[in-house]
């Protein structure tokens, strides 16, 4: 794993600044070669200290920057540049038209880049679902869920999107809000900042949530024995203190009048490498079937491996994908991971929404933007 994760490295930013300097910048003043090589040093230095454990968030978020706005970019002159060598030995002038298209799309991928790691991170879409089930009790006719999910504290340097987040779940007025996993990347201590705003979240019936595989501890390195399951305390802990109810691994019942809907949260339950860390049977003990339910399970995976085969739940609620924050029209290269990726899948009547998600690991989005989740829940 650890040779694989070199070679990543070493073929998106050492390889591709190496080919550069060699063909295009030793030959002129020393210079040209400082300032070309610095991203390159800052990149070592953080790695280095990521080794150790020792790196600020913001020396991080700069690392990514340098990685998809830099180092990316460079990387497919590379690959395009090399081929317009091979063409020179057929044609001198289509080597040069081929090396200018080389430059061309290079300037274009930084372009996208750049927008992709401020305007396209930093939007927020609303998206409305109505959905329709025969087995609503009419008393919920026109409830109100508000989604959010992956909220990946960490990557953010400030407070202020995450003010405009809740702002804007608050002015839809919901009856629930549910948040489906990953509010850190690493460590509960992303929090700090933020507890304040998020507390804000303000819905008739409460807000409720689950654990994502980030929320678990398992991505930081600790001297304890569990200090992970120390770790995923203080994120259950933090998010108690919100006034969240964390539904791990466990249900509540919402009235109106006679009638009731429950709202169900279990641990990660996905595929490897993912542990598999809930227990849906668990999560229901106790629950008659005639109870209509709407399943919180940060995965998406969970609905083809448990929900469809084993129960009837007539709705579940996911995250996770974040369509690999990169989409085209419908389109994202994570359809190679998952079945299932982002937006409303239906089968044999029951309903799996996967939320694209708000923020991510890393700090950028391409088309896949961040998104609040309003579902109308209708009687028919």
């Amino acid at each position: 794993m650890r040779l694989s994760l070199f070679l990543i490295f070493a073929s998106l930013l050492i390889v591709p600044d190496l080919y550069i300097w060699f063909f295009y910048l030793r030959k002129k003043r020393i210079w040209y070669s400082l300032v070309f090589f610095l991203p390159l040093l800052y990149v070592a230095m953080v790695e280095t200290l990521r080794l150790f454990y020792v790196c600020s968030p913001a020396l991080t978020r700069w690392l990514f920057y340098i990685m998809i706005c830099l180092s990316a970019p460079k990387a497919v002159f590379l690959g395009l540049d090399f081929i317009s060598k091979i063409v020179e030995h057929w044609s001198k002038n289509g080597r040069v038209r081929f090396h200018r298209v080389a430059v061309i799309i290079s300037i274009i991928s930084f372009i996208i880049a750049i927008y992709a790691c401020t305007l396209g991170r930093l939007k927020l879409n609303t998206n409305e679902q109505e959905l329709t089930f025969s087995d609503l009790p009419e008393t919920f006719d026109g409830y109100r869920v508000v989604q959010i999910s992956d909220l990946h504290l960490g990557a953010y340097s400030n407070t202020r999107y995450i003010e405009r987040l809740v702002k804007r779940v608050n002015d839809l007025h919901p009856d629930m809000v549910v948040f489906t996993g990953d509010l850190v990347n690493m460590k509960a201590s992303e929090v700090d900042n933020f507890k304040g705003i998020l507390s804000q979240l303000s819905a008739k019936d409460g807000v409720f949530s689950v654990l994502g595989n980030h929320d678990y501890g398992h991505y930081a390195r600790y001297t304890e024995a569990d200090g992970a399951e120390k770790e995923k305390q203080k994120i259950i802990d933090v998010e108690q203190a919100m006034g969240w109810t964390v539904l791990n691994d466990a249900h509540q019942l919402i009235y109106r009048g006679s009638d009731s809907l429950a709202i169900v949260g279990v641990g990660d339950i996905g595929k490897p490498p993912f542990p598999h860390r809930g227990n849906l049977s668990k999560a229901r003990n106790g629950l008659s079937d005639k109870v209509f339910q709407i399943l919180l399970s940060h995965d998406p995976n969970h609905w083809r491996l448990e929900v469809l085969p084993k129960t009837d739940i007539e709705l579940m609620l996911s995250g996770h994908t974040h369509a690999m924050q990169v989409k085209l029209g419908n389109f994202s290269p994570v359809i190679w991971m998952y079945d299932e990726w982002g937006g409303l899948y239906e089968e044999a009547g029951q309903k799996l929404f996967v939320s694209i998600g708000v923020g991510g690991a890393m700090p950028f989005r391409f088309g896949a933007t961040p998104e609040i989740v309003v579902f109308n829940l209708k009687h028919k």
